[in-house]
């Protein structure tokens, strides 16, 4: 198909999640709601904007950096999986050249980890201690898309469980500084040691989230702090708690509390008015292109239908500021053989994936 083929999308186009309409057309890669003067290729079904997963690895495997082939292995299988649209939450590779390719999903990069001195996965982050906090995040500020990433807590092995990474002062003082350059700042967080100071530090979002609780869901409520609870990889839990056993049963007795909370953990939150979106935590040792497990796990956590379809469409489009269906914007839509809103498991199976207005695959 050219690239200048226009599309006519018709049956049901999700504009929002209280807005549908019968049609619209794709014309010079963009959409449009009025009806060209030109011949159209018809595609119909229903249509969403493209999917968002708001944590991802592009560049990233269980070793580390990955190269240029094995990335673009991870972004076309999100791709074909109708994720046009991820939050590269912390990467070692340089993966610019993505940007040059409209066939491949549109990445908003958090730059790479920050993480304190042999506190995290190997070859993953910037490994620094907290007097190099500040100027760390301003590096990878400047590197980033609007985003840093934080690693918030990791095992403490001599303490022999999850501890905080960073002392008050310096994530303070850290994320002043990211919101001075313009970026916002996320964290990695499985526990609950850290919350307090992060949030009340001015961070934006906390990923995994599993170490919620009824003392700290109000705070993130009032302050509007996003969370990312990333099920897929939470499932991951009790495998990680059994290899750890008998080294560290603290650290394993904790995590394997941390995933038989976590449907109650996220709906709490929910229900308290925090912001939730889809992320899958892919590129790590979790594959990518599992955003619809994602969103089905939310709605197994009790988050209505309707809501976990917008933490991975309109909501998670308008939270990182890129736009969705409307007139005039890259034409980068999903469409399915039936209706996402009334069952999630049909975000399985795209019917069609459309990005920069060309038909994929």
């Amino acid at each position: 198909m050219s690239d200048h083929t226009v599309l006519h999308v018709k049956g049901r186009v999700l504009v929002g999640p209280d807005e549908a309409r019968d049609e619209l057309w794709v014309v010079d890669g963009r959409i449009s709601y009025e009806r060209p003067r030109a011949e159209a290729v018809t595609v119909r079904g229903w249509a969403l904007p493209g999917l968002v997963d708001a944590h991802c690895h592009v560049g990233l495997d269980h070793h580390g950096a990955v190269d240029a082939a094995t990335s673009e292995k991870q972004a076309v299988t999100d791709r074909d999986a109708g994720t046009l649209l991820l939050r590269d939450a912390g990467s070692p590779s340089d993966t610019r050249w993505i940007d040059d390719r409209d066939d491949l999903p549109k990445i908003i990069r958090a730059g790479r980890h920050i993480a304190r001195t042999r506190r995290y996965i190997r070859n993953y982050a910037h490994e620094i201690e907290p007097e190099d906090l500040v100027a760390y995040v301003a590096r990878e500020a400047g590197r980033g898309d609007g985003w840093v990433k934080l690693v918030g807590d990791w095992i403490d092995r001599e303490a022999g469980d999850l501890t905080p990474c960073w002392p008050r002062g310096a994530v303070e003082a850290a994320i002043a500084e990211a919101h001075r350059l313009g970026a916002r700042v996320t964290a990695h967080c499985f526990a609950e040691d850290s919350l307090r100071d992060l949030v009340e530090a001015g961070i934006d979002c906390i990923e995994h989230a599993t170490g919620l609780t009824e003392e700290t869901i109000p705070l993130f409520a009032e302050r509007g702090v996003a969370i990312v609870p990333t099920l897929v990889n939470i499932a991951t839990f009790p495998d990680l708690a059994a290899g750890g056993q008998d080294k560290f049963p603290r650290w394993s007795a904790h995590m394997k509390r941390l995933y038989e909370r976590r449907y109650d953990t996220v709906r709490s939150a929910y229900d308290a008015g925090v912001p939730v979106f889809v992320g899958t935590d892919a590129g790590g040792s979790l594959a990518h292109g599992l955003v619809a497990a994602e969103v089905a796990e939310l709605v197994k956590a009790g988050i209505p239908p309707l809501q976990a379809l917008s933490a991975t469409t309109w909501g998670a489009r308008a939270w990182l500021g890129r736009p969705a269906l409307e007139e005039g914007a890259p034409a980068d839509l999903v469409v399915y053989d039936d209706d996402p809103r009334t069952d999630v498991r049909a975000l399985a199976g795209p019917r069609r994936v459309i990005l920069n207005g060309r038909v994929i695959g």
